[in-house]
């Protein structure tokens, strides 16, 4: 694991100083704040610690590969903050820390997920990542993984199921969190070879079962995690009766479930050799993680 959480405190350093330089050119409003508070406040950034280990696995220079790296942390933190919303999940606690909308309001936090949102795709298409056919590239295929083919998707199918008159299958509990969680989490991977305008399938496909296993791990940390740990409530999916990967499989279904998902993902990476060996530790982490 020590390859994994060397590399993890390194693109945690990098995002950091990259979000400090970017809030440091913003207003001091209400509203920047919000941002400041949503995207930095804590977190794993495993998403931008695939992109830079996707482009340090094709020799992308790092200052290219920052810019993707914290657009997918500006997108994932502005979905965070819409979810946490009254209207949708409705939390207060986000990280261990008050939601935007309860810090500040809901309108505050509505504006900065949207600014965040913004903010990702301007850093995609900033002339320093590359040449012009590569942050087209990145911006085209941000926009699917996150909106209606992608994350947006898969929220509103969650959203959907709250209401259905019976729980999700197995099936159909698989193709909600492939949008909602997992479209994000395979663009992260593939961001490394689209800078370098190499193949993507090892990266995509490595992606495609990390993040279910991903998902499959918040399932099961739902019924056995500690709130402390976690930063925020749990057992909500229980507590309205909706279907999870927990409740279909059983917990030790689950955990096997995303065991082999996790063999799968490293199986994917056999191109690379051992310079992705940092990648296997981290598919091994997301379903040991206690938060």
């Amino acid at each position: 694991m020590q390859q994994f959480l060397e590399g993890q405190a390194r693109a945690k350093s990098a995002i950091q100083s990259e979000f400090d330089r970017i809030f440091a050119g913003l207003p001091s409003e209400p509203v920047h704040h919000a941002m400041a508070h949503a995207v930095l406040n804590g977190g794993k950034r495993l998403r931008g610690f695939l992109v830079l280990e996707g482009a340090r696995l094709h020799d992308v220079d790092p200052a290219r590969a920052i810019l993707p790296a914290c657009a997918i942390e500006a997108l994932h933190a502005y979905s965070l903050v819409h979810d946490d919303l009254p209207c949708m999940d409705d939390d207060d606690l986000r990280r261990g820390q008050p939601t935007v909308h309860v810090k500040w309001d809901e309108a505050t936090a509505v504006l900065a997920g949207d600014a965040l949102q913004t903010l990702a795709f301007e850093l995609c298409a900033d002339p320093a990542a590359g040449p012009a056919e590569v942050r087209a590239d990145l911006c085209l295929t941000l926009a699917r993984a996150s909106g209606a083919q992608g994350m947006v998707y898969g929220q509103a199918l969650d959203i959907a199921a709250e209401t259905a008159d019976t729980p999700l299958t197995l099936e159909q509990i698989t193709k909600l969190q492939d949008g909602k969680t997992g479209a994000l989490i395979q663009w992260s991977a593939e961001a490394g070879a689209r800078l370098a305008q190499a193949d993507v399938i090892p990266l995509g496909t490595y992606a495609k079962a990390l993040g279910l296993a991903f998902q499959i791990a918040d399932d099961v940390l739902d019924e056995t995690g500690d709130e402390a740990k976690a930063g925020k409530r749990l057992q909500k999916d229980a507590e309205a009766g909706k279907a999870t990967f927990v409740s279909l499989l059983g917990l030790d279904g689950a955990r096997q479930r995303a065991a082999d998902l996790v063999t799968q993902a490293c199986d994917a990476l056999s191109p690379y050799g051992e310079q992705a060996e940092s990648l296997r530790e981290a598919a091994r982490f997301v379903i040991s993680r206690e938060s």
